[in-house]
């Protein structure tokens, strides 16, 4: 997919750009910059000398186990209604083909989701992690994959990207705002005070910050427009103790714990426990 999306993508250090050399193997600035492309196809526009940053692999093959369970549905249906909504008040065509950006992409579960809904929709996830990027390079047939830092300046040209998404990642509203279309719309999905709160005591987890969604709106002042009200997500979630673990596998939430604590704590839990997610829907627009 990296050839669907070339036109849109731009070298990291100037903003040139960019294009496949013949062999699929590297991708090339007009300014002479080369970058690899890995194996399984995704191009690496990171500039740092190593790829540690970011999800391991373990925490990589947590994801996976916990979302293919399905247990946040909920949430991969909020995200892909904003996105169909964002694309609506934008007046995008039917016919067109809008080009869907995740930052911070994981496994490319939710952009899998919103490629599907979105007919004839191209995609792009971004990830600083090497083991997610691996992941979204084989998302979807429409998606494509690039490893890099979101939280430096994005290997995208300007005014590239019709529809953002941001779910439980890091934000660079400056960057998302000379990336995004006139119009376009980036979708947050933030964690609420509360989330899995059935876990954080018995596991020694840290809760959610109580304001994140006014820093994020704060954040966004200059460069992003809160559109409409941010949307509260909520449901409950039956989890086994497998499920458990994956859950806090893939995240950087309870990293401050042993993981013989951490697992030991688990097997204390009962054989299965509801739990409660709770997020918020957040979409903010560059002006029209």
């Amino acid at each position: 997919m990296l050839r669907e999306i070339i036109d849109i993508l731009a070298d990291p250090q100037d903003g040139s750009s960019l294009r496949l050399n013949s062999s699929l193997s590297h991708v090339v600035s007009m300014t002479g910059h080369r970058y690899d492309v890995d194996a399984s196809g995704y191009a690496d526009l990171t500039l740092r000398p190593d790829s540690s940053e970011g999800d391991d692999p373990a925490m990589i093959a947590s994801r996976e186990a916990f979302l293919s369970g399905g247990h946040f549905a909920p949430f991969v249906e909020a995200v892909t209604g904003a996105v169909h909504d964002s694309l609506d008040d934008a007046g995008v065509p039917d016919d067109a083909s809008p080009l869907i950006c995740e930052i911070g992409a994981g496994t490319g579960y939710y952009l899998a989701h919103s490629l599907d809904s979105v007919a004839g929709s191209r995609g792009l996830g971004i990830d600083v992690s090497s083991a997610a990027a691996s992941h979204l390079a084989r998302c979807h047939p429409r998606a494509a994959a690039i490893m890099a830092d979101a939280c430096a300046r994005l290997p995208l040209k300007d005014d590239s990207v019709d529809v953002m998404t941001v779910v439980f990642a890091p934000r660079n509203v400056a960057e998302f705002a000379r990336v995004l279309k006139p119009g376009g719309e980036v979708v947050v999905l933030t964690a609420e005070p509360g989330h899995l709160s059935e876990l954080r005591a018995p596991l020694g987890i840290r809760d959610v910050e109580s304001d994140k969604v006014e820093q994020l709106i704060a954040q966004s002042e200059g460069h992003l427009s809160v559109v409409g009200e941010p949307r509260s997500v909520r449901f409950p979630m039956k989890l086994d103790q497998e499920a458990i673990a994956a859950q806090i596998g893939m995240s950087p939430s309870a990293q401050h714990i042993d993981p013989d604590d951490l697992a030991e704590r688990i097997e204390l839990l009962p054989e299965s426990l509801v739990v409660t997610a709770k997020a918020a829907i957040t979409r903010l627009g560059v002006a029209r």
